[in-house]
């Protein structure tokens, strides 16, 4: 009995630290969701205004409710997307078995944005004899800022996945009206978009690392501490 009562005993000071751990890894885990939701947010709104400038896309008079001349929807959804990518990544490299390890330092993470928006840049302001030299183009620096930052197979595969559901879910808006591009090459969209929303995925992915990483450092100071 005494010894069943140690072990009972044991068990419910376990229990606190286990139930703690939880507590922080839920935290962690809002915390860092939210804050890919606002980088989403803060990228989709000057993204957006740079592709509205120059007339790449047109929203309807009737649907333009922000101050960046962007459509009220456009900011939650690419918040929205940003948070389940960058807490996906980092899942997806556990459950592969594939720790990303490649130059994980914030300054990393600061050139891959960089590059990333001025893969938007080109696109919206480079001119290219036609959109299929531009299409090729930016295929080949989104392939690049895939290789710079990541490396991963689970990166590229969540790239390439993602940018064909984006792909097609914008067909689907563009065909009932929502909004429109100037000089469509691609059914209804111009064909190097995929590369954006690849690039995009990349991008918000190591952001997402960075963020799993600082919350796996502070697990493991605190289980030293306790």
């Amino acid at each position: 009995m005494a010894e069943a009562r140690g072990l009972s005993g044991n068990g419910v000071a376990l229990r606190g630290p286990y139930i703690s751990m939880i507590t922080n890894h839920t935290t962690n885990l809002l915390i860092r969701g939210g804050m890919l939701f606002a980088v989403g947010v803060f990228l989709a709104l000057v993204l957006n205004l740079l592709q509205v400038q120059r007339n790449v896309t047109l929203f309807p008079p009737d649907v333009i409710s922000s101050v960046f001349s962007s459509a009220w929807w456009v900011p939650p959804c690419c918040g929205t997307a940003s948070a389940l990518i960058g807490l996906l990544y980092p899942c997806i490299d556990r459950h592969l078995g594939e720790p990303h390890k490649l130059k994980r330092e914030w300054s990393s993470v600061m050139r891959c944005v960089a590059v990333f928006v001025g893969i938007n840049h080109a696109s919206a302001k480079v001119d290219f004899a036609n959109n299929v030299q531009l299409s090729l183009t930016l295929a080949a620096l989104s392939v690049g800022l895939w290789w710079t930052f990541d490396r991963s197979r689970s990166g590229f595969g969540m790239g390439v996945a993602v940018a064909l559901l984006a792909t097609l879910a914008t067909q689907l808006l563009v065909y009932n009206g929502v909004f429109q591009y100037t000089s469509p090459d691609f059914l209804y969209i111009r064909s190097w978009l995929p590369c954006i929303f690849f690039a995009g995925v990349i991008t918000m992915g190591n952001i997402g690392r960075q963020l799993a990483l600082y919350e796996c450092k502070f697990v493991q100071e605190k289980i030293h501490q306790d």
